[in-house]
């Protein structure tokens, strides 16, 4: 009687995850490996080789890398800030950094569009003080800056619910033992946070590496990122077979990344002295 409970509680959820997971996910291994007659071909993965799709894939890479980059040299000391803080209401630390996400993200990555541009607030601003205008809007910084924007929380947060899990006896036993702050932070706090930075790098690098909204709109189209290949092959030129190899292809990417991410993590999460 208990299982049969648990099997109808289930059942939503199951009902949900086959038909928005893993229904999508075979009608795009479907449109992969078929050609517009419906006949089996291999050309939609093999398009990836083409230089335009290349030039695509290596700039999302780069891009997403640095996303990524800037965002943990942000987040760590940021997080670690806070913690230093001892704010009480942890719940009002989350708050504070989901607060923005409850905005329409088109809605804020238009306004960095007018913030940006050549007549925007910023360039404005600078005018005030007779400094040139910057060309910022329609560059591969500023879809970049975009990223960041967005994708910052989703680093702070894993590291920071890391750094507050720490005891404060593990840090005084180390400083009672000798050690100072550099071999304290390297030798104890570093790899106890490991899990959180391996967490937080996976939920910034993914989407940064397929986002094609922020490029769109802050790159102007000029520059092209990989899901903005597979976008516009969707919706503008009704290309499925091509744009569902491309995703399959970037699926790829995305399950190696985050497989070797999640090894880094369980290999280094225990290794401290």
């Amino acid at each position: 009687m208990h299982n049969a409970r648990k099997r109808l509680l289930a059942g939503p959820y199951l009902v949900w995850i086959i038909g928005f997971t893993v229904l999508p996910i075979l009608m795009i291994l479907y449109y992969a490996f078929t050609n517009s007659d419906g006949g089996f071909t291999w050309a939609n993965i093999a398009a990836i080789a083409d230089p335009v799709h290349i030039k695509a894939l290596l700039l999302s890479l780069k891009l997403g890398i640095l996303c990524t980059i800037v965002c943990l040299l942000l987040s760590y000391p940021l997080a670690m800030i806070l913690n230093s803080l001892h704010i009480k209401h942890q719940s009002f630390v989350v708050f504070i950094f989901v607060l923005p996400m409850w905005m329409n993200f088109m809605l804020r990555i238009l306004a960095w569009q007018m913030l940006l541009s050549n007549n925007g607030i910023i360039n404005g601003f600078l005018s005030i003080f007779g400094i040139p205008k910057l060309h910022m809007l329609n560059t591969q910084g500023a879809v970049v800056f975009g990223m960041i924007y967005d994708f910052l929380p989703f680093m702070i947060m894993p590291i920071y619910n890391s750094i507050v899990r720490i005891r404060k006896e593990t840090i005084d036993a180390a400083r009672d033992l000798g050690a100072n702050s550099f071999i304290t932070f390297f030798r104890i706090i570093l790899p106890l946070t490991l899990p959180g930075i391996v967490s937080g790098i996976i939920m910034v690098f993914v989407p940064a590496l397929t986002s094609f909204v922020i490029s769109e709109l802050l790159g102007g189209g000029k520059v092209l990122l990989i899901g903005n290949v597979i976008e516009q092959s969707f919706m503008q030129g009704s290309y499925w077979n091509l744009g569902s190899g491309l995703s399959i292809v970037l699926m790829i990417f995305v399950l190696i990344s985050m497989a070797f991410m999640n090894r880094a993590g369980e290999s280094g999460g225990h290794a401290v002295w």
